[in-house]
């Protein structure tokens, strides 16, 4: 029954990924909003329903390691997994407010949430005002982003015109959108539970189940939509559906779990001195990522899955209190990490330096 419910639920995560994407992208062209609002609002709010369902559940049962395990594990996942993936899939193409506003965002809101759980608790004020935020945000977004689409009568915008068509056809855009959304709450839900029952039956602790099993679990409709995002060259719904996820789950599922749970959202030792931390500097490895010439190329997208393959194994290896890990650690933070600080460094600064070179050309 487990190895059914596993390939029903990755069925489920496929058509649910395409029917999202197709409607969502028909319904950008034809309101006039750019498919990169689109992906960062409706989209990855959507696929970030499981985390929201997952996180609050957990918070109402007194397990928090899993609710911010959840939200900080998926966090790491969409930006080391997701894009990596989809990068090495096809080159994404980074829209420039995503660099000028949303991903700095992401690192003002991650730092924000590491400086909250400082004191071990996202108490219900802390989880209101991330709420806040969270609305002002998706405000400004459709404020701002309204005009910047596609043309109306552009390709796939089927619902532009009048009469009975048309109301056929913003009825059919809505019903792909919603029954994807559905169909992936129920695929990842599938995979998720086996996996949990599985990980407890082993003796794994909650916060390492919630920092892997649990957010890599709920970021499964993430990972369908972006992949099938890139596949059908969609690619500012497959960026805007990570960087979207990623702030929703902070001030949304965090904020409403912080404001659902009587007394606050723990946070553990463990989380704030490694986890918390992990998340900050994901999203600050975004930025250069981004910056470098605008796109997320296939060995930056290799070198994404690396570094989550590396954070997965170190955890695995924490957990086992295996010997292996001191060695690990010192390789990874004396070798990895300044190596691809250095990389980073060098192409962001060859950067620079072209697009003054192209300022002062311009001038010329």
């Amino acid at each position: 029954m487990i190895l059914l419910l596993f390939i029903a639920g990755l069925v489920f995560l496929i058509l649910g990924a395409e029917g999202l994407v197709r409607g969502a992208s028909r319904l950008a062209a034809a309101l006039g909003i750019s498919p990169l609002v689109i992906g960062l609002t409706v989209v990855a709010f959507g696929t970030s329903a499981p985390e929201l369902a997952v996180s609050i559940k957990s918070a109402l049962s007194g397990q928090p390691d899993i609710a911010v395990g959840n939200v900080v594990g998926s966090n790491i996942f969409n930006v080391l997994f997701i894009l990596g993936l989809s990068a090495i899939i096809a080159p994404l193409a980074v829209s420039r407010r995503l660099v000028r506003y949303d991903v700095p965002l992401m690192i003002v809101l991650s730092v924000l949430a590491l400086v909250l759980g400082v004191d071990g608790t996202i108490s219900r004020t802390e989880g209101l005002l991330l709420f806040l935020g969270l609305v002002v945000y998706v405000g400004f977004l459709f404020w701002q982003g309204h005009g910047e689409g596609r043309p109306a009568n552009a390709e796939g915008a089927k619902p532009v015109g009048g009469g009975e068509g048309a109301a056929k056809g913003w009825a059919g855009n809505l019903a792909l959108v919603f029954g994807g959304l559905v169909l992936l709450a129920v695929g990842s839900r599938w995979l998720v539970d086996g996996a949990v029952a599985v990980a407890r039956h082993l003796g794994v602790n909650e916060l390492v189940v919630g920092l892997t099993i649990v957010a890599a679990g709920t970021s499964l409709p993430e990972v369908a939509t972006s992949v099938m995002a890139s596949i059908r060259g969609e690619r500012d719904i497959a960026v805007g559906n990570v960087v979207g996820s990623n702030l929703f789950n902070i001030m949304g599922v965090l904020g409403i779990a912080g404001i659902a749970a009587p007394a606050g959202v723990a946070v553990s030792d463990a989380a704030i001195r490694f986890d918390l931390p992990v998340m900050v500097a994901v999203a600050f490895a975004c930025l250069p990522i981004f910056f470098t010439g605008g796109i997320i190329s296939r060995w930056e997208g290799l070198v994404l899955l690396g570094y989550y393959a590396a954070y997965s194994a170190y955890l695995l290896l924490a957990a086992a209190h295996h010997d292996a890990l001191a060695w690990f650690s010192l390789v990874m933070l004396f070798f990895v990490v300044p190596l691809t600080a250095i990389t980073l460094a060098i192409l962001t600064a060859a950067q620079i330096k072209k697009a003054n070179g192209l300022a002062l050309g311009k001038t010329r």
